[in-house]
C-alpha cells in the first residue's frame, strides 16, 4: 500500500502498566513504522487516549468537558510517540483540529499531504475536535480525508470475535468479516458511527494485536493473524 492510517490503542502502548507509556513498546512501534517508511509506505497515525482518560467514565462532570480531556490525552500521546519516532531517526508532524499554540500544527488535508510528500510520519491528534465523537470516528474521518488505502487497528486483542473472549471461552474469531456484518451484529471493531462511515466510504480495516513480534509490519504486508474487515 502507498498510504495507510495506523490506529494505536493508548492502553496497548501502556502495556502492563495500564496507564502512561511503556517505552519499550513505543520503541518497538517506532522501529516497525520506520521499516514501512523505508519501503515507501506513507504512514498516518491516530492514538487513543485510554491510557490516560476515558470520557465516558468521567463520572459526574459534563460529557463535553470529559471528551475535551480525552482529546487532550490524545495530544499528549501523539507528542510523546512522535518524539520516540524522532529518536529513531524519522521526521514527524503532529496535527490537531484546534490550536495548541506551538505544540502542534492545525490540521488541513493540504498540510498533511505536504508532510507526506516530505517523507514524514503524520500524527493526527485531538480527535475530531468535537465532543461526542470518539477517536474511532476521528480515525475514519482522517483516513478518508487523506485517501488512505486502509486502516490498521493495533489493539490489545488479536482480532474480531463474535463475543467477548474474556468472558466466553467458546467465542469465535473471524479471519474475515464484512463491515455490514459488523454493523448488524454490533461486533467490537470501531464504534457505530465509525462503522457506518467505513461502509459508506468503502474503507477496509485490518484488526490485529499490537503485542507480538513485528505485528505492524506483518499486518501491512498481509502476513498477519488478525481479522480483515471487508467493504
Amino acid at each position: 500500500m502507498k498510504r495507510i492510517l495506523l490506529k494505536l490503542s493508548g492502553e496497548a502502548l501502556a502495556g502492563e502498566k495500564k496507564t502512561g507509556f511503556d517505552e519499550e513498546i513505543c520503541l518497538g512501534v517506532a522501529a516497525q513504522v520506520k521499516q514501512l517508511t523505508e519501503q515507501g509506505v506513507e504512514v498516518g497515525i491516530v492514538i487513543g487516549g485510554g491510557n490516560f482518560w476515558r470520557g465516558r467514565t468521567g463520572g459526574i462532570i459534563d460529557r463535553s468537558k470529559a471528551d475535551q480531556i480525552g482529546m487532550l490525552a490524545t495530544v499528549m500521546n501523539c507528542i510523546y510517540v512522535s518524539e520516540i519516532f524522532r529518536h529513531e531517526g524519522m521526521r514527524t508532524a503532529v496535527l490537531t483540529p484546534f490550536e495548541c499554540g506551538s505544540f502542534t500544527k492545525l490540521f488541513s488535508k493540504d498540510r498533511a499531504n505536504k508532510y507526506f510528500d516530505r517523507g514524514m510520519v503524520v500524527f493526527f491528534a485531538g480527535g475530531t475536535g468535537h465532543p461526542f465523537f470518539s477517536t474511532d470516528t476521528a480515525t475514519l474521518l482522517r483516513a478518508v480525508e487523506i485517501e488512505a488505502e486502509g486502516i490498521y487497528l493495533a489493539k490489545a486483542v488479536d482480532g474480531v470475535y463474535d463475543s467477548d473472549p474474556k468472558s466466553n471461552p467458546n467465542t469465535k474469531k473471524y479471519d474475515t468479516v464484512s463491515i455490514r456484518e459488523v454493523i448488524e451484529k454490533g461486533l467490537q471493531v470501531v464504534d457505530m458511527t465509525a462503522s457506518i462511515m467505513a461502509e459508506e466510504q468503502k474503507m477496509p480495516m485490518y484488526v490485529f494485536a499490537l503485542q507480538g513480534e513485528n505485528s505492524i509490519v506483518q499486518a501491512v504486508t498481509g502476513a498477519f493473524q488478525g481479522t480483515r474487515v471487508t467493504v
